[in-house]
């Protein structure tokens, strides 16, 4: 028993020098670098690479680390939604901010299945919120995620996955619930946390399994709550409140699981050259296909 536990107390020992000349090397790299700050830079990157990558790439992402271009997509995304919000809140006819009514019903952004041929819709909707505790919801999830999932895969890969999401929850919108409007960014919001969900479940032994059941326990917690909020305004607000669906949620998670999960799961690989990126590619335009024949011939909105 003596000799496993010194065992034991080696294996870790090493483990603790090991990481502590991986930091010390990481620090001489910036250093050479000829960062400003080294330090806090790394500590930075080093928070963000355990939370969004698996333990075999982190130190691929740390030796080429840097903020440039910084995160634009989300923070230029999120700006757009926020000054839609208060067009709609301050200068449009409402009567409360809680929940947006007059105003975002006429918008031309918003997805309304009688106007199914202007096209603009199925995406632009993301733009336009039902209210205060909607945008703010939406906001708060895209900006905590996707800002270090831009750091990490930068924001053409980001954008695909977010705009990938926001085209699958109008679709599949369009088809499960075909009478009603939508409005909200959840669609890609839900695509960005399906596809990090993927990929800690996957990788879940090298993403640190106690900050894993911590990650895994948030994702489902906010799911939940807003998958409730979204049931809830659904089928218990009057049929003149304001429009949310919830099958925009679920096929923006969805896309999320697929699309995302494999481009998030190459950050140190040529997206391009991944059969598993082309196979979600290919399952995925075969669902906007079938949901564009639907909606021209089947739709009960026609």
């Amino acid at each position: 028993m003596a000799a496993a536990h010194d065992l034991e107390m080696e294996s870790v020992n090493l483990n603790m020098e090991r990481e502590n000349k991986e930091e010390l090397e990481e620090e001489k790299t910036w250093v050479d670098g000829g960062g400003k700050d080294p330090s806090k830079n790394r500590k930075v990157h080093r928070i963000v690479s355990k939370w969004m990558l698996p333990e075999p790439v982190r130190r691929t992402y740390l030796e080429r680390a840097n903020c440039f271009p910084p995160p634009l997509f989300i923070i230029s995304i999120s700006l757009a939604e926020l000054a839609v919000f208060i067009y709609y809140a301050v200068w449009k006819p409402q009567k409360q901010w809680i929940t947006l009514d007059i105003g975002i019903l006429e918008s031309p952004l918003i997805y309304r299945p009688e106007k199914r041929e202007e096209a603009w819709r199925f995406i632009s909707y993301m733009l336009v919120h039902a209210g205060v505790q909607h945008i703010v919801g939406n906001l708060l999830m895209q900006l905590v995620l996707g800002i270090p999932l831009e750091m990490v895969h930068k924001g053409l890969r980001v954008g695909l996955v977010y705009l990938a999401g926001v085209i699958a929850g109008s679709l599949a919108s369009s088809i499960f619930d075909p009478l009603r409007s939508l409005v909200g960014a959840s669609g890609g919001v839900y695509a960005l946390m399906g596809g990090y969900f993927m990929n800690v479940l996957v990788n879940f032994r090298e993403m640190i399994p106690v900050f894993g059941i911590f990650r895994l326990l948030v994702i489902v917690l906010i799911v939940v709550s807003d998958m409730g909020f979204a049931l809830y305004r659904r089928f218990f607000v009057p049929e003149n409140g304001s429009p949310v669906s919830f099958a925009a949620h679920i096929a923006g998670g969805f896309a999320g699981m697929s699309i995302g999960y494999t481009v998030f799961s190459c950050f140190d690989k040529a997206l391009l050259k991944d059969p598993r990126f082309w196979i979600a590619i290919a399952a995925y335009l075969a669902c906007v296909l079938f949901a564009v024949f639907f909606n021209i011939f089947l739709s009960p909105a026609n």
